[in-house]
């Protein structure tokens, strides 16, 4: 577990928020490289992926991508990483909608863009309760 953790997983992930997979075929790909390893583990061979994934207590590399994006928009909004966000993202100090008051909003030309990154993060990051946003 280790060495996979330290050595494979590493490299699946790598440059996750800039280049992540949308199609299912790659998300597949992707996904069978943990999947062939958790099958690997002894007591593991006749279980599910899902069950597997629970009982070595890890994440589909499908959810890690998405808690990367999202702890990504998170250090882009508080300012952890100095990116531009005027071309990509709106935000709105909206106190009046229900979760938290850091609501994303696309700029329209990039709505036609299926695998950008606000495309994937926004609806997420919107839906996030108030207490997991918090400065």
């Amino acid at each position: 577990m280790t060495a996979f953790k330290v050595y494979v997983r590493p490299i699946l992930e790598y440059c996750s928020v800039v280049r992540n997979p949308y199609l299912i075929k790659d998300i597949r790909a992707i996904e069978k490289v943990q999947k062939r390893f958790t099958k690997r583990i002894p007591g593991m061979k006749n279980a599910t992926y899902c069950q597997s994934l629970t009982k070595l207590h890890m994440e589909s590399l499908e959810v890690r991508r998405l808690r990367l994006d999202l702890l990504h928009a998170y250090k882009v909004l508080f300012g952890s990483v100095h990116v531009s966000t005027d071309d990509l993202l709106i935000t709105s100090d909206d106190n009046s909608r229900r979760g938290h008051n850091f609501k994303l909003y696309m700029l329209s030309h990039i709505a036609n863009q299926c695998a950008s990154y606000s495309n994937r993060v926004i609806r997420v990051w919107n839906n996030l309760p108030g207490d997991k946003v918090d400065f």
